[in-house]
């Protein structure tokens, strides 16, 4: 019983410095899952920039179709 109580108190210090690094990898994970998120919405933002010039040209272009229809 003396030596399990032994190795018992020599735990604690192991398993507080255990969640200590379980803490600072969370805080890792999510600094880096929140980066991601900003870089995915600023690929996002690109690819809506070029859908919207797209949208316009063709809607140029369409205008312009009818323009001539109507010479």
């Amino acid at each position: 019983m003396k030596k399990m109580r032994g190795a018992e108190a020599k735990m604690q210090p192991v398993l507080a410095a255990f969640r200590d690094q379980v803490l600072f990898l969370k805080h890792n994970l999510n600094a880096r899952a929140i980066q991601s998120l900003g870089d995915t919405a600023i690929e996002i933002d690109d690819e809506v920039a070029a859908l919207v010039a797209d949208i316009e040209a063709s809607i140029r272009e369409a205008d312009e179709f009818v323009e001539a229809l109507s010479d």
